[in-house]
């Protein structure tokens, strides 16, 4: 998709790691994603004008002061999460993302977690909630699906994911999914799923 003329650049991390001590109980079929493997995600608050209480990376608009999409990725993830950045080594990058409805253009930091710290919520007007997601319970396809937007006799249909965390069940949606969806299909490590299978989206309260 073509990015809008003005579209504000931003970033995300795409954080993968052993986030913590409590192992997905599911084997993936590919032998590379190991039962401890995780991605860090988080819920929006409810209480935000965009995208309220949805789950998303770690991530922002890229500041004057960031030298790129790294910086602002990393120094996001920080202020969102309380991680220390000197434990993330950096892969690379995705290329950018446009986002037409919000007009931003999101560059996707590919990022491990070298050397694990604590993360928690930091801004409770920010997030609601920071949380490990197994990689093999990602794509376990009983926690994959579509979500279904239907609207004025159109329809949009983007890939969806479950995810149970201590916080509750959390579903995956809208951008945030489609780029683990995509990084899983490149990495190899996608299972057999049900495209027609609807999950349905989070009602909002």
């Amino acid at each position: 998709m073509p990015a809008a003329a003005s579209s504000r650049r931003a970033a995300v991390l795409i954080l993968f790691g052993v986030l913590d001590r409590v192992p997905s109980d599911r084997t993936a079929q590919d032998p590379r994603v190991g039962r401890d493997l995780d991605v860090l995600l988080l819920a929006r608050a409810a209480t935000l004008r965009a995208h309220p209480g949805e789950v998303a990376f770690p991530g922002g608009r890229i500041d004057p002061g960031d030298a790129g999409p790294v910086a602002a990725a990393l120094r996001e993830a920080h202020e969102e999460t309380g991680l220390d950045p000197s434990g993330v080594d950096v892969l690379g990058t995705l290329d950018p993302v446009p986002l037409a409805f919000s007009r931003h253009l999101v560059t996707p930091v590919l990022g491990w977690w070298r050397q694990s710290s604590p993360v928690r919520v930091v801004d409770e007007a920010e997030s609601a909630a920071v949380f490990r997601a197994p990689v093999a319970d990602l794509l376990d396809p009983a926690h994959r699906g579509v979500t279904v937007i239907r609207r004025d006799g159109h329809e949009w249909r983007g890939p969806a994911f479950t995810v149970d965390a201590g916080t509750g069940t959390h579903t995956v949606w809208g951008f945030t999914a489609m780029l683990l969806d995509a990084v899983f299909d490149r990495l190899g490590w996608t299972e057999a799923w049900d495209e027609r299978r609807e999950i349905p989206l989070p009602v909002r309260r």
